[in-house]
């Protein structure tokens, strides 16, 4: 529970300030232009960290960088409350994704290498899949709630008590062995490799308001791509590289990889659409908005610790992954049928159970898979690597998925205003068609993901009472 409230608190906080960003920007005077960054200031510098995150958990030991990351994130938490200015929150936001890039990976790794009896890890990853799936959806949830009875700050003050709570466990309860001294930081690897996963994520978060044909956003991405490019040539010559390429050519983690990052580009296109849907057409409260996402959340809650922690141990990893994407991409082809007076009890609620059923089943076998039988020396990287991919395809997601939306949205409204008099109700109707054919697509990439993880992850499930699998040595490996 002290590893899973970390990773919430880490997870929440992509979201939590979306509801009060209104607030804060008149607040705060921030223009319309540069509001972003309270969003995109957290996601770059959590995104594009995270692999140096992982590193400094596998050599500074994982318990002392966990601590570090929650006092350090409760301190910016704290300075982004009390900020005076747009650059005082923005630069708190920054400081708290740094934080983040350190405490997710090590959160992840102290649950691999502290859980190794079959039993006990689906119990374990199954609360963490629940968290960490559920984390963005209950930070719609305490948003509205903290912006609409209290303030803005709070959606940031909050953190402080909880980080506190997860220190004062974490100096109780968790073990771990030191770090190791004797080895080095790959620093060309982390120029190349964060260098490339920022330069990713800023190009997708600014194709959002600049367009996919920008100069500015086709340099980011493309070069982008060249860094990583290099970062993996370097990773197969470097004496003590940052990511060992043979984590991501293991093909049950790659499989895993690729099944998260799919999955959550769909997951994230459903809320950022589902949030404006809710506030915007059917004219709900923010708190309404965010308790409107519940059902979800505990039908993630019941997917990861009901169903795949029980089933874990009988069943191979993809017999829960599959069905889990399959479940997912259900709920959204019930969305596509949404219309501007659709009943949320009838036509969103089932899409939204559905939805959360799916990402249950999903992401516990994921987290668990990808992290099974690393070296403790590596548990931290492949951690990261598996929180990466999270961020990055919520980056693809939420950009990728917002531009089918408003060109689809563009082409209905300019197709049916033919009489001035119903512009209102065109206008309303053209966005929620852009929506629709947006998660036609989401459906469609959640579908590749369930494929994905039935051809590459061909683990099998462990033997009753054996430990998790062992270690691989790293003269072997």
């Amino acid at each position: 529970m002290v590893i899973a409230l970390a990773q919430l608190m880490v997870v929440l906080d992509a979201t939590i300030v979306n509801i009060a960003l209104p607030s804060a920007q008149q607040d705060l005077g921030m223009s319309d232009a540069n509001r972003q960054w309270v969003i995109t200031a957290y996601t770059l510098a959590f995104g594009g960290l995270l692999l140096l995150g992982g590193r400094i958990a596998d050599l500074v030991g994982r318990k002392r960088t966990f601590m570090i990351g929650l006092v350090g994130f409760a301190a910016a938490s704290a300075l982004g409350g009390a900020a005076t200015g747009s650059g005082m929150l923005f630069a708190a936001r920054a400081l708290q994704g740094v934080f983040a890039a350190v405490l997710a990976p090590s959160a992840l790794s102290l649950l691999t290498t502290t859980f190794t009896d079959p039993k006990e890890r689906g119990k374990a990853f199954g609360i963490y899949g629940a968290l960490a799936g559920s984390g963005s959806a209950i930070g719609f949830i305490v948003g509205g709630l903290l912006t609409e009875y209290l303030n803005w700050r709070w959606c940031l003050f909050v953190n402080v008590p909880i980080a506190v709570i997860a220190f004062f466990g974490a100096l109780v309860l968790l073990h771990d062995r030191p770090g190791h001294a004797g080895a080095r930081l790959d620093v060309p690897g982390v120029l190349l490799g964060c260098g490339g996963l920022v330069a990713i994520v800023y190009g997708f978060s600014e194709a959002q308001p600049r367009g996919w044909s920008d100069p500015l956003v086709m340099t980011l991405l493309f070069g982008g791509v060249v860094l990583l490019a290099i970062f993996v040539w370097w990773q197969s010559r470097a004496p003590m590289p940052l990511l060992p390429l043979h984590i991501v050519k293991d093909r049950n983690r790659a499989g895993c990889f690729l099944t998260m990052g799919l999955a959550v580009i769909g997951m994230f296109g459903l809320f950022l659409f589902m949030t404006y849907y809710l506030q915007v057409v059917l004219a709900y409260s923010p708190v309404r908005t965010g308790l409107a996402f519940l059902p979800m959340t505990a039908a993630i809650i019941v997917g990861s610790t009901q169903i795949s922690a029980r089933l874990m141990n009988r069943v191979a990893p993809r017999m829960l992954m599959v069905p889990g994407m399959i479940l997912a991409a259900s709920g959204m082809v019930i969305l596509t049928q949404m219309t501007v007076d659709s009943s949320y009890t009838t036509e969103i609620l089932p899409a939204l159970l559905l939805m959360g059923l799916g990402m249950g089943l999903t992401f516990m076998p994921v987290f668990s898979t990808a992290t099974a039988g690393v070296a403790p020396q590596d548990s931290g990287v492949t951690s990261a690597t598996v929180n990466t991919s999270q961020q990055v395809g919520g980056s693809i997601g939420t950009a990728l998925l917002n531009t089918i939306a408003t060109t689809s949205s563009t082409a209905y409204i300019t197709a049916h205003l033919t009489n001035p008099a119903q512009k209102a109700l065109v206008v309303k109707e053209g966005v929620v068609h852009g929506y629709t054919v947006a998660i036609w697509w989401a459906a469609g990439i959640m579908l590749l993901a369930g494929l994905i993880a039935g051809l590459m992850v061909t683990a099998k499930p462990p033997k009753q009472g054996a430990p998790a699998p062992a270690p691989v040595p790293e003269s072997v490996a």
